[in-house]
């Protein structure tokens, strides 16, 4: 009788077993001392911290979106790991948790050792850049799920906050200060519709923009804030992290009862990139979809605003008023 084996159905576990070896110096390198034990256990487990005085956990989850696919079409993988970490600890700051450890999710058609390896040496590298651990992750061959070429990611992180920090928002006021940290451009929100104006506007994105390739600069990986958070978070009193929505629809979710932001749009630096496809929709809807620039808004009382500004290298975008609670672009 004939029989038959995983690989026959396009799961190869010896590809598998030499992609976990391949990868575990990637994952060492971002380990911190609160790390117990290595790679290749059925979990990834960290120790505590001791010096808080009320810890509580928070934890985020994200993907990249369709800037996954835009980056998959051209083979420019190497930066996408840095995207799944930035929208995980992005959001985990916005709670002002530090982050303390990540895990990954890579499902795909067909595991392909090269290709994996460039995604998770982005992952570590935003691991470093989030300060934060690579204890673990998953990877999935599903010729059934996946068409051929086709994967996805998911990032999973966990961090750490004194239980009276994540009130700190509520103690925002009139007179306070709002500050945009500068994006690298899209970040990853957006990009099916940065898709579709390609698409039907007949965009090529290998043309030259400003000294490289269009896609390059499109493919600009997430930047993370971490480390401007952790600088100055005895100071300042709200995060949000501009994604989906854009500023009106993030900056909202942290406003107390009876205050509302009032945006500058002049204030804002809105990069270069953004003006080829600006034109093809309306100013409602760019506003409403894509970060235009600012990747975080920080809100900070009026005394420090300025020395923050300039240790942050951000911009005063907008301030605090009472009002109704809303966010007014003008």
């Amino acid at each position: 009788m004939e029989t038959l084996q995983y690989k026959d159905f396009g799961v190869d576990i010896d590809e598998g077993n030499h992609f976990v070896q391949a990868l575990k110096p990637l994952v060492k390198d971002t380990f911190s001392p609160f790390v117990l034990g290595g790679l290749g256990g059925f979990s990834g487990c960290f120790a505590m911290p001791t010096n808080y005085k009320n810890p509580i956990l928070c934890a985020a989850t994200d993907g990249v979106g369709s800037k996954l696919s835009l980056a998959l079409a051209y083979q420019k993988l190497d930066s996408i790991g840095i995207d799944l970490v930035a929208m995980c600890v992005n959001d985990l700051i916005c709670d002002f948790a530090t982050p303390m450890f990540f895990l990954d999710y890579y499902a795909t058609h067909k595991l392909i050792s090269t290709d994996a390896l460039r995604i998770v040496r982005g992952i570590a590298e935003g691991c470093k850049q989030a300060q934060c651990a690579l204890i673990g992750g998953e990877t999935a061959e599903m010729p059934s799920v996946y068409a051929k070429g086709d994967f996805d990611l998911a990032g999973f992180a966990v961090g750490i906050a004194e239980k009276e920090d994540i009130q700190k928002r509520a103690n925002i006021t009139h007179g306070d200060i709002i500050l945009g940290l500068p994006s690298n451009g899209f970040h990853s929100n957006g990009f099916s519709l940065v898709r579709g104006i390609i698409d039907t506007k007949h965009i090529d994105v290998e043309r030259d923009f400003l000294g490289e390739p269009l896609i390059d600069s499109l493919l600009k990986p997430t930047r993370i804030y971490v480390a401007d958070f952790l600088r100055h978070k005895d100071t300042i009193k709200g995060l949000a992290h501009i994604t989906g929505g854009g500023i009106q629809e993030n900056l909202i979710r942290i406003l107390p009862d009876n205050t509302q932001a009032i945006i500058d749009e002049n204030a804002i630096q809105i990069p270069e990139i953004y003006q080829l496809f600006l034109p093809h929709v309306t100013k409602e809807e760019a506003w409403r979809v894509f970060n235009m620039g600012i990747g975080m808004a920080v809100i900070v009382p009026k005394e420090y605003a300025q020395s923050v500004a300039e240790s942050m290298q951000a911009s005063i975008i907008g301030y605090i008023q009472t009002g109704s609670r809303q966010v007014i672009i003008k």
